[in-house]
């Protein structure tokens, strides 16, 4: 196998030129996407080379402290996305949501860890904060997903949850139709990627890992680790997320006290 073949700035700079085709359609269709464009590719490619300048940091400190305090950061700063995406007030979801993402993300990322794939030292950042990044960056799409399903079928079907309350109906009966929904469609983006990975779709980390001069086979076992992980932390996120998010939004009487922002 061969080492991974480097690319020039100079070379990502001149492939850069493809974003006009994007702005070009922008134009055609008249999206108005243009600043909205800009911003996005702006802001991921300066936060992309600063994480990168960091991350080489952090991978020469590998320092337990320095690691936790980072995965940390990462829950922190993927809550708060959360429910800004969802446009829902964050003074009410916050914990719910990071509770949700904490508690799915830590012992996932302890098991890849301890009984897997085992660096050394097991914290080690090279490791750790790439497992991360993958499980919470996915969990963070399908709890937005979630969160914006269940609250705007409470808005819209509020009859509905009006009625079930009004006949004696626990909150927790009231809203499970509304969670089992809000789950339904929150977790079918990833079924869907599981079902068509490897005939339609090579994903991010075996497609880097084959580029980089690993064993297909090898990248193999990997994607597979990831993927059933990614799968398992969505789902208990998920559902922890919607439970918590269900106690703290709606009172005892079952008052909703969660709207979307206007």
């Amino acid at each position: 196998m061969n080492g991974i073949i480097n690319i020039s700035w100079l070379q990502l700079l001149l492939f850069a030129i493809t974003l006009l085709i994007p702005f070009i359609i922008n134009f055609q269709y008249k999206l108005q996407l243009n600043r909205e464009i800009v911003t996005s590719v702006v802001r991921m490619s300066v936060q992309l080379i600063l994480v990168g300048i960091y991350l080489e940091y952090l991978f020469s400190i590998n320092n337990f402290y320095v690691n936790a305090a980072w995965i940390l950061l990462m829950v922190l700063i993927g809550s708060s996305a959360v429910i800004s995406k969802s446009q829902l007030p964050k003074t009410r979801l916050f914990i719910p949501v990071f509770a949700g993402l904490f508690v799915a993300l830590i012992p996932m990322l302890a098991i890849l860890c301890f009984a897997l794939v085992r660096p050394t030292p097991l914290y080690s950042a090279q490791y750790v904060i790439p497992l991360a990044g993958m499980l919470l960056g996915n969990s963070l799409s399908g709890n937005i997903v979630a969160l914006q399903n269940l609250f705007t079928a409470l808005e819209e079907r509020s009859s509905e949850y009006e009625a079930a309350i009004s006949l004696g109906a626990p909150i927790s009966y009231a809203t499970r139709p509304y969670i089992q929904s809000a789950m339904q469609k929150s977790l079918a983006p990833i079924l869907a990627s599981m079902t068509t990975t490897g005939l339609v779709t090579l994903p991010g980390m075996m497609t880097g890992q084959i580029l980089s001069g690993t064993s297909p086979l090898l990248a193999i076992k990997y994607q597979l680790m990831i993927m059933i992980a990614i799968f398992v932390t969505m789902s208990v996120s998920i559902t922890l997320s919607l439970r918590l998010s269900i106690w703290n939004a709606i009172d005892k009487g079952g008052k909703i006290l969660v709207r979307f922002k206007q």
